[in-house]
């Protein structure tokens, strides 16, 4: 590894001028990438259909191309799983990234293209260590391997012609040799589909490895971390991986999380970098590492970004905004046309600007993942918030929460109710949920004004759920490991319903 390393630095240099030019170039940058992405798909079949070859602004497309998401994309996905091409995207294509959360029962299908994982997944993925690389140019970070936490499962065949898994497998899958030189485990161990022997062969297979990073959701990497040091002896990570410098996380907020990690890891020399990658694309990561201010959005990697504002959501013609004419700390729902044929796509996350030059953002929440009955307004940024505070304050630490509304009734006014998994709780629960509920106030004015002397919203119901319940009730669902996760807020109780039966084993 030594030997290709330096080469490897070399490379990322390369990629700094191209970051640079988007940093500083933001609006024309975009513009490009929306020509040539209108340009090569307008002899597709979509493409003829909503006249793309007479697309010449920005204005067109939005007046001819309507706002979609998976389900208004998924007759031609069909199509396109059944063999047929030139559908969304005119190079073939016969990899789909299979993508399923807690909130449906149903997966999705992503196309990926060659270009998608060239030019988006792949080439993120290395400006991200380039970024790295740049502010800590002594790094010795490839010169070890990276583990890869990934929620890949075993590569399924759909016909003679179509592959579908996991993100994450499909990048796996289709890496050329050299990148697997580069990391841990092995690919049969890392495509693994049982997530608790996978954990297990994880931690054997890679405990004697030179691991220098790390890539994964917090979730499965601190069960991993668990099992190794059982295994080991070890009172940290750092005794069995000496030179891990650095953690890429992404998926789910890492407040929550980061001071196990602390624990996991007491070093002053680690460092943490958040990502914001999903199955139909890689936006963007941080330029700054360990600067909690936000991620740089990446916007030369074939994605063309509009930015709708929240309150746009649901009306038949909704207005959304380019980068030229976004505001900072405002809500927006991210849509995206893509290089595998997504178009004008809602992905379902909600965003907020914390730089406008250059831009950075950050995920606020999900647009199904609220609470808003008594008009609160309460998003995922606020409860991971007012959970950070609170372990801050009490020396708590959470591994995973669920909430949603309690209604009021005649006799009683409404109120949050809240499953929560402790890794520690050195306090009364009562002294944690107060610490929670102040938090909660400090951050969200409507909700202020609702507990304001317990008018619409009393004090929170707060249930401890037992270690690893959240894991059974995944595991129950058939949705334990990968990209599933705990919905932390929902504006309705079925998800609340289904879990308070696991607060009680």
């Amino acid at each position: 590894m030594s030997i290709i390393s330096p080469a490897l630095k070399g490379f990322m240099k390369l990629r700094h001028s191209a970051i640079d030019n988007f940093m500083l170039n933001p609006v024309d940058t975009q513009l490009q990438v929306f020509n040539d992405l209108v340009g090569s798909a307008q002899f597709t079949e979509y493409g003829k259909q909503y006249g793309f070859e007479k697309i010449n602004t920005v204005a067109d497309f939005r007046r001819q191309v309507p706002i979609n998401d998976y389900d208004t994309l998924k007759p031609h996905i069909e199509r396109i799983l059944e063999g047929e091409q030139n559908i969304l995207w005119p190079s073939p294509i016969s990899w789909f990234a299979k993508s399923s959360g807690t909130t449906s029962d149903k997966s999705k299908f992503i196309p990926v293209s060659k270009e998608s994982l060239d030019d988006n997944h792949y080439k993120a993925g290395k400006d991200v260590l380039a970024l790295y690389i740049r502010q800590f140019p002594d790094s010795k970070v490839l010169s070890g391997k990276c583990l890869v936490i990934g929620g890949s499962h075993q590569i399924n065949q759909l016909n003679a012609d179509s592959f579908f898994g996991d993100l994450s497998a499909v990048m796996l899958q289709n890496m050329p040799y050299y990148s697997h030189v580069m990391r841990t485990p092995d690919l049969s161990i890392a495509l693994m589909d049982e997530w608790e022997q996978k954990i297990e062969m994880m931690a054997h297979t890679t405990i004697q490895e030179n691991v220098t990073y790390i890539a994964g959701v917090p979730t499965w990497t601190i069960v991993l971390f668990k099992r190794i040091l059982e295994i080991s002896g070890a009172k940290n990570i750092h005794e069995v991986w000496p030179n891990l410098e650095l953690y890429i996380h992404g998926g789910v907020s890492f407040t929550p999380y980061r001071e196990q990690f602390r624990q996991f890891i007491p070093s002053d020399n680690m460092h943490y970098l958040e990502t914001y990658n999903a199955s139909e694309g890689f936006f963007a990561a941080q330029d700054e590492v360990d600067n909690q201010g936000g991620m740089l959005l990446f916007l030369n990697h074939g994605i063309f970004y509009e930015f709708m504002p929240t309150e746009e959501y649901g009306k038949e013609q909704p207005q959304t905004l380019s980068l030229a004419e976004v505001e900072l700390n405002k809500n927006y729902a991210l849509i995206i046309s893509t290089n595998g044929g997504l178009w004008r796509y809602l992905v379902g996350d909600t965003i907020q600007f914390t730089s406008l030059n250059p831009f950075r953002i950050k995920v606020s929440g999900r647009m199904k993942h609220f609470i808003n009955a008594f008009g609160e307004e309460v998003i995922v940024d606020n409860s991971d918030f007012a959970i950070a505070e609170a372990c801050k304050l009490t020396g708590a630490i959470v591994n995973d929460y669920s909430a949603a509304p309690v209604y009021m009734t005649g006799e009683s006014n409404g109120a949050h109710e809240w499953i929560i998994e402790f890794e520690t709780l050195p306090c009364p629960l009562e002294q944690f949920t107060e610490a929670m509920d102040n938090a909660l106030q400090k951050v969200n004015s409507d909700y202020e004004a609702k507990r304001h002397k317990n008018i619409a919203l009393r004090m929170p119901i707060v249930h401890v759920m037992p270690k690893n319940g959240f894991n059974h009730w995944l595991k129950d669902k058939g949705k334990l490991g990968g990209q599933h996760k705990v919905p932390r807020l929902s504006n309705e109780r079925k998800y609340l319903e289904e879990m308070m039966p696991y607060t009680k084993q």
